[in-house]
This record gives C-alpha cells, sequence and structure tokens, in this order.
C-alpha cells in the first residue's frame, strides 16, 4: 500500500476532467446552440460615422439664413440570422411600418446576415409602437441626415445629399469635400440576444460651413415669378439669374421647374435635378446682338448712327438670311437695329470686322469656355460647328443663331458691358463661417477689360434706346433707365433631340437687361422654354419688368428719371 497517495491523486485528476468533460458536453453539445447566440449577441461593432456635415447659408439683406442643415432621425433595423419567428415579425412591423408583409417575409427567410435596414426617418409613433413589441433582435438607431428648411427654394442651385452622405448636384455636389465632417470611428456594444448596452463615440470633426453669395429674398422673387408667368405662358421651363456686375456677385438662380431636396427620391426624371443655368447650352438670339455690336464698335468699325440700307433679306455666300417676319426696314442707324432687333443689321456689323478679329471678340466675352461658378456639373459648348469657320456661321452668329452658350455665360458678357467695359469673374460662394463670423475666401480681381470704358458707355445708351424706343419698351420701369435686349431664337431639332437638320417651331425667349443703366446694381437675364407667345418682348420682357422692380425697391434705389425725356 506504499502507493496509496498516488492512487488517491490519480483518482482526483480522472474525476476533475470527468467534471470538466461532463460540463463541455453540457455547453457544447446539450446548450451549444443557445451559448452559440449568446456568444454571438455579445459583441463590440464598431463602425465607421462621419462627423456633422457643414451647413449652407443665404444671404438675408446683411443677416444669414439656414439653407441646408443637419438633423437628427431614428430607423429601424434588424438581425434576421437571430430571429426564430419570421412570420410574427413579419407581421408586426409591416403593420406599423406600412410595409409589405409578403416581401418582407420573404427578405427574412434564410437570411443570415446580422443587419436588415427596414425604414429610415421613423416617426415618433412607429418608434413607440416598435418598442412596445419587445421584440427581440429588432432595433431603433439614430442618424444624421441633411435637411433643407425651405423646401424647394433654390434647390438646383444647392443640389442634395444621398443616403450614403454624398452631395449630389449643384453646392453639395461641388463642395462635397470642403462641407463633409472628418470620419471617426463608433463603437457599439451589443449583450445577449443582441440586447444594446452602450455606444462610444471618438470624437469626428465637422465639415466646413459654406455661405452663399445668393441673397435669400430675390431668389424666392425669382422662383414667385417663374411659378407665376408658368401658367400665363405656358412654358416647359425657366431661368432667372441676377448678378451683381461690379463684384462678380449671384444673387439669384432659379430654374423652373423646381424640386424638394428633402424628398429627393420621389422624382423619377433624374432631368428635374439639372440646373439649365449652367448645364444647359442653347442659342441665344438676338440678345446676342448687343455683343456683336460691341466688338464692331470697340474696332472702330461702325457708331450708333451708323446706317445701312435694309432690304429684308442678305445673301451668305449661297444662303439667305431674312429678318423676322421678313420686314425691310430701309436705311436705319446701328442703334435702330438694336431697336428693331433687325438680323441683317446685325450681319451688317460682323461684316465690317474679319472673322478672326469676331472670335477674338467671343473668346474676350467668354463665348468659349465654363464661367467656374463653383456648381456641380458646368457645361460649356465646345461651338465645333460654328468655329469651322464658314461665312454664313459667322453670320447668323451675329444674331444669336448656330452659337451656343449657358445662360450664365451669357450673364456674364453682359456683366462686362454693364461694368464699364471690365468682365467680373463670377463667384456664388462667399467664404465659410467661423465662430459666427463670415471670413470670405480669397479671389482673383479680374482684370480683363473686354471692351473700352468709351464702347461701353456708347453701347449702354445705345441698350437705353431699346428699352425706351425699341421692342424691349414692356421691360421699362417707371423712374428708371433700362438698358437691355431682346431674343427670340428657334430650337434646332438636335437640341430636342430629334435627329433631324434644321430648325422647329419651337423657341428660347430672352430678355437681359441692367438698372440703373448708368450705375447698375444688377444684371438680369430671363430666359423661357418655349413659351406660347410669339416673342420674347410678349414674354421675357414682362418678367424682367417685375423681377427688376422688384429689386429697386428691395435696394432702396432713388428714381433717376424727373420725366420722360431722354438722357
Amino acid at each position: 500500500m506504499k502507493n496509496w497517495r498516488l492512487y488517491i491523486v490519480f483518482a482526483a485528476v480522472l474525476l476533475f476532467a470527468g467534471l470538466i468533460i461532463a460540463r463541455l458536453v453540457f455547453l457544447q453539445v446539450i446548450n451549444g446552440e443557445l451559448y452559440l447566440a449568446l456568444a454571438k449577441g455579445q459583441q463590440e461593432i464598431f463602425s465607421s460615422v462621419s462627423g456633422f456635415r457643414g451647413e449652407i447659408f443665404l444671404y438675408d439683406k446683411d443677416n444669414l439664413v439656414l439653407a441646408a442643415g443637419n438633423k437628427s432621425t431614428r430607423y429601424c433595423y434588424l438581425s434576421p440570422k437571430f430571429i426564430k419567428d419570421d412570420e410574427l415579425v413579419a407581421e408586426k412591423l409591416s403593420s406599423i411600418l406600412g410595409l409589405d408583409e409578403k416581401e418582407l417575409l420573404k427578405n427574412l427567410q434564410g437570411n443570415s446576415s446580422s443587419f436588415l435596414l427596414l425604414k429610415r426617418d421613423i416617426s415618433d409613433l412607429e418608434t413607440r409602437q416598435i418598442q412596445e413589441l419587445n421584440l427581440d433582435y429588432v432595433y431603433i438607431g439614430e442618424e444624421m441626415v441633411r435637411f433643407y428648411p425651405n423646401n424647394t427654394l433654390a434647390s438646383d442651385v444647392l443640389g442634395f445629399v444621398n443616403q450614403e452622405g454624398i452631395g449630389q448636384y449643384g453646392v453639395e455636389g461641388y463642395w462635397d469635400d470642403f462641407l463633409k465632417g472628418r470620419e471617426a470611428w463608433q463603437k457599439i456594444e451589443y449583450g445577449p440576444f443582441g440586447k444594446f448596452l452602450q455606444g462610444e463615440s471618438a470624437l469626428s470633426a465637422k465639415g466646413n460651413d459654406l455661405v452663399l453669395t445668393i441673397d435669400r429674398n430675390i431668389q424666392l422673387k425669382a422662383e414667385e415669378l417663374l411659378t407665376k408667368f408658368s401658367k400665363d405662358f405656358k412654358y416647359q421651363g425657366g431661368q432667372i439669374i441676377v448678378a451683381d456686375p461690379k463684384t462678380g456677385k449671384i444673387l439669384a438662380m432659379a430654374d423652373y421647374p423646381f424640386f424638394d431636396p428633402n424628398n429627393y427620391k420621389q422624382y423619377d426624371k433624374m432631368g428635374v435635378f439639372q440646373n439649365k443655368a449652367i448645364q444647359a447650352v442653347y442659342e441665344p438670339g438676338s440678345v446676342f446682338k448687343g455683343i456683336t455690336m460691341a466688338a464692331a464698335l470697340n474696332e472702330g468699325k461702325i457708331t450708333p448712327e451708323t446706317t445701312y440700307i435694309d432690304h429684308g433679306y442678305v445673301k451668305v455666300s449661297d444662303k439667305v438670311i431674312n429678318n423676322y417676319e421678313h420686314r425691310a426696314w430701309g436705311k436705319r442707324t446701328m442703334t435702330e437695329v438694336l431697336e428693331k432687333s433687325i438680323n441683317t443689321g446685325a450681319v451688317f456689323a460682323q461684316s465690317q470686322l474679319s472673322n478672326k478679329v469676331f472670335l477674338d471678340y467671343l473668346e474676350r466675352f467668354g463665348a468659349f469656355k465654363k464661367t467656374n461658378i463653383g456648381l456641380q456639373g458646368e457645361v460649356y459648348s465646345e461651338n465645333k460647328e460654328f468655329k469651322k469657320g464658314w461665312a454664313v456661321n459667322f453670320a447668323t452668329a451675329a444674331f444669336g443663331q448656330g452659337i451656343e452658350m449657358t445662360p450664365l455665360q451669357l450673364v456674364r458678357a453682359y456683366c462686362a458691358i454693364a461694368n464699364k467695359g471690365a468682365m467680373p469673374n463670377l463667384y456664388l460662394a462667399e467664404g465659410t463661417r467661423e465662430d459666427d463670423k463670415i471670413v470670405p475666401f480669397e479671389r482673383e480681381e479680374s482684370t480683363s477689360q473686354v471692351i473700352s470704358q468709351d464702347t461701353a458707355s456708347d453701347l449702354v445708351k445705345m441698350l437705353v434706346s431699346v428699352s425706351e424706343n425699341g421692342y424691349s419698351k414692356p421691360a421699362q420701369v417707371d423712374g428708371y433707365y433700362i438698358a437691355g435686349k431682346t431674343g427670340t431664337s428657334q430650337i434646332s431639332y438636335s437640341a430636342l433631340g430629334i435627329n433631324k437638320s434644321g430648325y422647329s417651331d419651337e423657341t428660347w425667349q430672352s430678355f437681359i437687361g441692367f438698372a440703373p443703366a448708368f450705375d447698375p446694381k444688377f444684371v438680369i437675364l430671363i430666359k423661357l422654354d418655349d413659351p406660347v407667345t410669339r416673342s420674347a418682348n410678349e414674354s421675357a420682357t414682362l418678367v424682367f419688368k417685375e423681377m427688376a422692380q422688384y429689386i429697386l425697391d428691395y435696394y432702396q434705389v432713388p428714381p433717376e428719371k424727373e420725366n420722360d425725356s431722354a438722357f
């Protein structure tokens, strides 16, 4: 019995090992499934989260007003892999959340994922009803989303932020990196059966705020007018752009029809998000005659009093170019050419220049380059067909047909005329906001003198005469001199997406003008897409009159006319 102690130790070891094996059998075989679920339920999940997106502001006179901000919303999600009764969960949640029960059940059955999003932006009532169900593996989460307190206001300028938090279109798209916050990590700990235990977020930096030059009140008026006149003129679309010709600030940019960026998913056609002020080119028509006259005046080839004989048409190579309604005006001055919008007169002015010189002036006026306004998706036309150099192309370009540009490019060109011949750099982003103070962006000041001050002065007088004595009379505002020009251009079949040469019966009708004419506070472009009226003097001029009157009153600009006599 010498080794009895050894036997006792050996027996104790065997007994202890047996107990361990029995416990393992109990844990892994008998209750294995339960503890597997517990193990999976007790987790720390790390997910990347973004800091708050920077806010966007508009001006309200001297104050700032929020245009795009952030808000917290709730969403409902679940873990399909742990759910035992798919039918019960599908029945209860579909009823509360307004989901299709059969579709939800289909998504649950056989789903081994840990996360299934059911619905975003759930209401307080939906949240309370879900919590009262007390269903395992069904959760309520919170997230920060973009919201636009003014709904459709400036929607084509702002764009929107998609579900992935990425800016789309407009300012949100172009300034996405500037606005979005720095990414951080969020730790969420779940206990047994997926019960939420605690959450912890690492510090994440908020994105930069952005202050736009848009004046909320002027923008609102522009959108109201486009909506109002759409009922009278039944146009398919329309744009109003307002700019300060001295600084280059964009004060309003409205593109009808509008959309609500809070509910961007409700729109079937992506075209509604397109801002035609910068994302679509058009043939401007007779508003372009002002640019043609500027070139010929600046080269000393004509004066406002230069005359020519109009026969109602002019032949260029083998092509015949006619006036509107085939009218023949006889002997006319260059001022009268603008007043009566005579096509052959514009051709005459252009013919006094070589094609190379004319092309150079179009380059100077920015017809072939972007404005770089700071909005996503800005386009421009290379005008390849025009640049082929055919004589007829230069002749028709003189009155704005056969040459393409965006509405904003046209505004930039007329800002140069209004600003004593110097073209400003247009801009939309004023700066950022720090500690409730605006920190302006550094920007290059324009030194581009497109035409001389004397030329600009002569042209302004000619454009005032257009509104005093010509087809632009409906644009007049009592007490002020208005400088401006109408334009009615035919829309080509190719612009309508029709594989056919030539022009349709549809028209673009425009008016561009500035006031007060001799010390301009603003330039306004009105562009209407195929209104039912015959020409711009019956449509766009009327919209301009109301827009100009509003801004003059808003800025409290004193009247400059004491009587109806000319300058």
